[in-house]
Parts: C-alpha cells; structure tokens; sequence
C-alpha cells in the first residue's frame, strides 16, 4: 500500500525540467530561480533595474534612518541625565559636572547631531585635557556656528587639537573660550589652524594669561578674520606688552564692533598705540578700555583719535585715573560723538573739578542713555552744571550719582530736571549724604507721576537720614508704579531700628505693585515686625524678597531673608 501511495502522489506532482531533477528542491533554491529569472527579465526590460537600485537605496536609507533614532535616543538619554532638555540644534551643557569621560561618551554622539549650530559646554573645569576626543568627531557637526568653551581648565593640547578642527567647522561664527588661564603661551597653537574663509565674528579671550608673543599671534591672525565684530580681550593684564605688535593689525578687520580691553594693563603709551588703531574701524560702536589705572595722562594726546569713532555708541573710561589734562581732552572729543548712548566715566577721583567743562556740553548728546558719574569727587559747581545739562537730555534711562557727597542736601535741584525726563529707569544715590529733606522732596516728586517709569532705586549707605526722613519717604511717596528694586541697606559698620516708619511699610508697599526685591541691610527688625512682612506676601499674594536683619533671641543680630512660600534661613550679608 506504501508503494501504491508513493507512486500515486509521484504522479500527481507536476513534471519538472530534466535538469531541475538533478537538485533537491528547496526555499533557497526557489528563491534562487526566481531570483535568475527576474534578472533575465530584466535584461528584457532595462526599467526593472532602476527599481532593483532605488529597493536597495530605500533600504540603506532605512538603515540609516533607524540608526539615527537610536542616536538620538542616546542623545536625549545623556542629557536629560544632566538635566537639560534635548535641542538638535543647540546644546547646552554649561555648568554640568562634565567629566572627561562625558566628553568620550558626547564625542561618539555628534554623528547623530548633524544639524547642530550651538555647543555650549562652559563651566565644565573637570573636561581640560579631554578635548581632542571631541574636536576629531566636529566634521559630523559642519554646521556649527558657535562653540563656547569658557572655564573648561583647557590645556596647551585641548587648544592644538582645537586648531586643527577649525577645517571641519567652516561655519563657526562664535568662539568663546574665556577664563583658560593655561591658554597663555599656546594662543599661536589656536590661530595657526584659522582657514582663509574664517567667519568668525565674535572672540572672546578674557582672562585667558594672554602674552606678548600670544599678543604677537593673535595680530597675524587678524588678517584671517575679516568678518571679525565682537573682540573681548579683558582681564589678560600682560596684552600691553604686546600691544604694538596687535593694534596695527586691527586694520585688518574693519567690521569690528565691539573691543573689550578692560583691565588689560594699559599705560599711557598704550592709549597712544591703540589710538592710532581706532582710525582703521568705522563701525565700532562699543569700547571699553575700563580699569587700566595706568592709562592716565595718555588720553590728552591718545584721546583725539576716539573722535573718529563717529558710529560709537558706548565709550567705558571707567577707574582709569583720569587726570585733568585727559578730562580736557575729552571734553574736547566726547561730544563729537553724536551717536554716543552710554557714557561711563566712574570711579576717576580726580576729575571733580574738570569735569563741570564736560557737563556743560553734554546737550550735543541727544542720543544719551545711560551716564555714570559715580565716586567721582563732583564739587558743588561741577553737580550744578549736571543739573543744567541733564534737563536736556531727554532720553536718559540711567543715572548714577552714588558716592558724590554734593548730591546730600542738593538733591531738589537735580529732581526738578528729572521730571522733564519722564524715561528715566535707574537712579542710583548711594552714599550721597542725603537728608531727610531730600527725601521728602523725592517723595513729592513721585507724586506728580514724573517718575513712574523709574524701575530702580538705590538709596544705600545714606545713614545721614533721620528717622522723621525715612518716615515722610515711606508716607508719601507713590506714583511708582514700575519700580521693581528698592533699597535702602545701612552702611556695614551700623544698625538701626526700624520702629519710627515701619508701621508706614504696608501701605507702600500696596502702592508699588512691581517691587520684587526690597533691600534693609542692617535694618534690625523684632519678631513681630518680620512676622508683618512675612504676611505681607501671603496676605496681598505678592513675592516681594525681603533682604534684612532680624534680631533673635540671646544670640544677637542674624541675617534674614524671606520670599513667599520660603522659610526663614540665615543669610549672608
């Protein structure tokens, strides 16, 4: 019966080619044939290789594209880790903890962040020394625009290795990598990998140890960056050593915007180098030579040249020990400059008598913002010009006249002006010797609603105030509606008690609803009069941080600051 099957079901199956009898039949062989005639059919039709080939293509393209999500899940994993959210774009791991190994781990991910244009990886002083495993994977990130490396602790091989990837990122426009003192002495290891078509337009070396040979380098440089706006070279203290090797170069980069040398060690030789320079850029609008203490006395010939600055906009002459002879030049080139918004001259003890000639031709700067006059050793004389000439200066936001003693006493005939300039934001009077008069004459003021764009006020280290002066202020001021800052803090050395106007805070405080910080130093207040201000934020719903003393019990004097829904936790001052 097994015979008869056999045969039965032999002749039921259909007659295969006497070559096929040859192979046992199975799937791959079947697949196989198949496979052979298709492609003898194909030859028959030339089009059915173009779809064999775009098959292929999709399933490359599908590889790759399920390799991507898995990237990216690697991607967001890491740095949701660290905190932060997941940009394909934008980057942002500052202040993260990175440790060396991070930066391997970050390294084998940038070839699934090829549309990436920002890496910020500052604050991160563990990663110094780890960098060239990052720079070598920068050509899958070509897209690249601005990489900020600031206080990474990098080290003389981080920066070689970062030169050398210059070539794969041809689109970098930003490049910080501020506060790397082991920079110093390797800047050239940098700029030798810069490209002809460098597009870099913001640098930023502060504090970075820079030398008179990094000086020298960095004006070689400059012939590679002509699209160079934004230079900040503060805080490297030697950079005047090298000055007469960098200025000339600054011819190269004529679109230049911004140059930072604070705190750079200027002298009075210095101010003439650069000054020569300053002719070569037109469109600088911001300069900052703040804090060279050993630039004075170089700006009554140096100076003239700031005149040819016509666009700037921004000039910090700030603690340069300006002396007479300089503040004469510069009232000779300052108000030339038509277009000059901030003015910051602070700090320059010696040019209280000098400096009334300035102030009476402030009114060719229509334009100005922001003037900061601050501990500058005003005279009677020189204050009543200010006052003259800020009644003409009907755009002025900032004003900042702390530490000049005049003001106390004096204040009405500055206020009176200020009225006429309804755009003012920022007062500043600390340690003026203000009386109590004076501030029931800013009280009055307030009334008028003159002031009610005023966001900040500073009324610090005024202890010469009675208490009957604090008292009206806190009585009758109102109209300040945007005010958002206030204080009025105590010097160090002494402790009051708030008692005679403390009653009067409530209500001032209902009649300021944008005031969110709110200064008392050394103002020692009782249990009960904290409790009042702790329900002050709870009862009006409001977020006002209170920055004080409070007096505790058998332990004398502690700090105190308290915000809605904090609990009470000592401060330092």
């Amino acid at each position: 019966m097994n015979q008869i099957r056999r045969k039965k079901s032999f002749a039921e199956r259909p007659q295969r080619s006497s070559v096929s009898r040859f192979f046992r039949p199975s799937e791959n062989s079947e697949k196989k044939g198949k496979g052979i005639s298709e492609t003898k059919e194909s030859e028959d039709k030339p089009e059915d290789k173009e779809n064999i080939g775009s098959e292929t293509e999709d399933a490359g393209l599908a590889g790759t594209e399920v390799c991507s999500v898995v990237g990216w899940g690697r991607v967001k994993q890491f740095v949701q880790k660290l905190g932060k959210k997941p940009d394909s774009r934008s980057l942002s791991l500052c202040n993260c903890g990175l440790t060396a190994t991070d930066v391997v781990e970050l390294a084998t991910m940038l070839p699934f962040l090829t549309q990436l244009e920002d890496l910020d990886l500052s604050w991160n002083d563990l990663i110094g020394g780890a960098l060239k495993a990052l720079t070598f994977h920068l050509q899958h990130v070509n897209r690249l625009k601005t990489l900020k490396l600031s206080n990474c602790r990098l080290t003389a091989e981080d920066i070689t290795a970062l030169g050398q990837a210059f070539e794969y990122i041809p689109l970098l426009e930003e490049l910080d990598l501020s506060w790397n003192s082991y920079i110093g002495g390797h800047l050239s290891c940098l700029t030798e990998g810069l490209q002809l078509d460098c597009r870099v337009k913001t640098l930023c070396l502060v504090d970075c140890g820079i030398t008179a040979d990094d000086a020298k380098s960095l004006g070689e440089a400059l012939v590679l960056l002509p699209s160079l706006e934004v230079l900040d070279l503060s805080v490297n203290k030697h950079l005047a050593s090298g000055l007469q090797d960098f200025a000339p170069a600054l011819r190269h980069t004529p679109r230049l915007q911004v140059l930072r040398l604070h705190m750079c060690g200027l002298k009075q030789d210095s101010i003439q180098t650069l000054g020569s320079a300053l002719q070569h850029l037109p469109d600088l609008k911001m300069l900052d030579l703040s804090c060279n203490k050993e630039a004075g006395g170089g700006f009554k010939e140096g100076g003239a040249q700031i005149a040819t600055l016509k666009g700037l906009q921004s000039l910090d002459l700030h603690l340069c020990c300006l002396t007479d002879e300089d503040m004469l030049a510069l009232t000779q080139v300052i108000p030339l400059l038509s277009d000059l918004q901030e003015l910051d001259l602070s700090s320059n003890k010696k040019t209280g008598v000098m400096i009334q000639h300035l102030f009476s031709r402030l009114r060719f700067l229509p334009k100005l913002k922001s003037l900061l006059i601050n501990n500058c050793n005003l005279t009677e004389d020189s204050y009543r010009t200010l006052v003259e000439a800020v009644s003409q200066l009907f755009e002025l936001e900032v004003l900042n006249l702390s530490w000049n003693k005049c003001v106390g006493g004096s204040l009405k005939l500055l206020l009176d002006p200020l009225v006429q300039t309804s755009s003012l934001q920022v007062l500043k009077l600390s340690s003026c010797s203000l009386t109590g008069d004076d501030l029931v004459d800013l009280a009055s003021v307030s009334k008028s609603g003159e002031l009610a764009h005023l966001r900040q006020l500073d009324l610090t280290y005024n202890d010469t105030v009675e208490d009957a002066g604090w008292a009206h202020f806190f009585q009758d001021t109102m109209g300040l509606k945007e005010l958002t800052e206030l204080d009025i803090s105590l010097r160090p050395s002494t402790c009051r008690d708030p008692s005679p106007w403390i009653d009067s805070l409530q209500g001032f405080l209902i009649r300021l609803p944008a005031l969110s910080e709110f200064g008392l130093h050394r103002w020692v207040l009782t249990n009960q009069q904290r409790e009042c201000l702790e329900s002050f934020n709870n009862s009006h719903k409001r977020s006002v941080h209170f920055d004080c003393y409070h007096s505790t019990t058998e332990q004398g004097r502690a700090p105190w600051s308290r915000t809605a829904g904090q609990e009470n936790s000592p401060r330092k001052d």
